[in-house]
């Protein structure tokens, strides 16, 4: 998995990059999704027939740049009006996006919505969406995820970033989600838990997405809000904000040395 990483590291550099250069973001989540965005996009579990919707449209710089990396594109522009690039996911300025997000927990009934088409038409092809967890207390969420059950999409994964925080703090102390995995389990899901840092067990959980026959599946992913610089990790100030030049060169040196 040493390719994986190495990609990863990449990735992370020019989520910081982007985030400095635009003068504002979300680099805590951004850097805590990266690992799994990695996994799907270079895994070797995605076909061309899949669609990916981001639902926690506020962390796209990870999303960005690991389509960046995989397509080779340089010249890219964080938050400039009419670049493709905005700070949520805008389908009016990018082809590439399925559906414009940012209003937290819609992603994911759009993209239930999606797998029905499929079903109904008979289309091949999964769909996959990456949610933060903090999304997870939006109610059309549950509604979501009760109607994915009642129609067994079992062409549907949702992919949960659960680095245990959102804008206010701890995700327990405002609304607390755990026990999350008996909860789906009650709503019919298949859920898995996995390390949403390591690539091994990234990789067969996607692969399991692949071959389900029975029923929608989430993967909830345990992460470290700004995983990979140190004075990021789990701090709430790196939710949203405005990098220092300090800090971001301060970061871009921690991330070329690990």
């Amino acid at each position: 998995m040493e390719n994986l990483e190495e990609i990863a590291k990449k990735v992370r550099q020019n989520v910081l990059k982007m985030i400095y250069r635009a003068g504002s973001g979300h680099p805590g989540g951004s850097l805590s999704s990266t690992d799994l965005l990695v996994g799907l996009y270079f895994g070797g579990v995605m076909s061309e027939k899949d669609k990916f919707i981001l639902s926690a449209g506020h962390v796209c710089p990870a999303w960005y740049s690991t389509l960046n990396y995989k397509l080779q594109i340089t010249n890219y522009k964080l938050r400039e009006f009419g670049s493709p690039f905005q700070g949520h996911p805008y389908k009016k300025f990018a082809s590439f996006v399925e559906t414009s997000t940012g209003s937290l927990g819609q992603g994911i009934s759009v993209g239930v919505g999606m797998a029905l088409g499929k079903k109904i038409k008979r289309e091949p092809g999964l769909i996959w969406v990456l949610s933060s967890d903090g999304e997870q207390e939006e109610g059309q969420v549950w509604e979501a995820m009760m109607f994915a059950s009642h129609q067994k999409l079992n062409n549907f994964c949702l992919i949960i970033d659960r680095n245990g925080m959102q804008i206010g703090g701890d995700t327990e102390k405002i609304a607390a989600l755990e026990p999350l995995k008996e909860k789906y389990q009650a709503f019919g899901w298949k859920v898995l838990e996995i390390d949403g840092h390591n690539f091994g067990q990234i990789i067969s959980a996607l692969r399991k997405a692949r071959e389900n026959r029975d029923e929608p599946l989430v993967i909830i992913g345990k992460t470290i809000r700004g995983k990979g610089v140190s004075f990021m990790e789990n701090q709430e100030r790196y939710h949203a904000c405005t990098l220092t030049e300090e800090e971001y060169r301060k970061a871009m040196k921690e991330l070329r040395s690990n």
